[in-house]
């Protein structure tokens, strides 16, 4: 098992043009970051060749990614998705894509990552763990792993509205024990 640190020092080594560290980050991280370009586009041609370009991306722009406190599969997970979104919107029409919006989980930082990413670690550990063991775990699964609200609504057995409600009040929550 990979862990984010062995991550990061991959994306620093193929930022340095590391053919190595390349391979070694495919090997990593390819299971995961197809799985969410499948979510995205239901087709495993289409993802993977999301895949393959998603790793072009990684290549060209591994020199972008700075270790600020972010995890560098959240960061991974971002590319493929956008990348995912992009080929469904070059080949679907306007309808078809609302569709699948719901099970796309939001683009950007999130309020989670914006916490990682401007405060200590230890803090967020520290609040992350205050929440209810259920929704703690989907705040993971969600900002953390990259997992669409629907699996996650599906993975715990309540309606997508709920699960979206436990995820607004659960960031609620942190946002408030961050300003402690």
């Amino acid at each position: 098992m990979t862990d984010t640190s062995d991550i990061e020092r991959m994306i620093s080594r193929v930022a340095l043009g590391d053919r190595t560290a390349f391979s070694d980050l495919y090997d990593a991280t390819s299971a995961k970051l197809l799985g969410t370009a499948l979510r995205v586009l239901k087709d495993k041609a289409s993802a993977e060749d999301v895949l393959q370009e998603t790793f072009m991306k990684v290549w060209r722009y591994a020199d972008r990614y700075a270790s600020n406190g972010m995890s560098p599969m959240t960061w991974l997970i971002t590319i493929a998705r956008n990348t995912a979104i992009d080929r469904l919107r070059a080949t679907k029409d306007e309808g078809d894509i609302s569709d699948v919006m719901d099970t796309i989980p939001a683009s950007g930082p999130t309020p989670e990552q914006a916490a990682i990413a401007s405060s200590d670690a230890s803090q967020i550990a520290g609040c992350l763990s205050k929440l209810d063991g259920d929704k703690r775990i989907a705040v993971r699964g969600a900002y953390l792993e990259g997992l669409s609200y629907a699996d996650l609504a599906a993975q715990f057995d309540v309606p997508l509205n709920t699960m979206r409600t436990w995820l607004r009040r659960s960031l609620i929550s942190l946002r408030e024990c961050m300003t402690q």
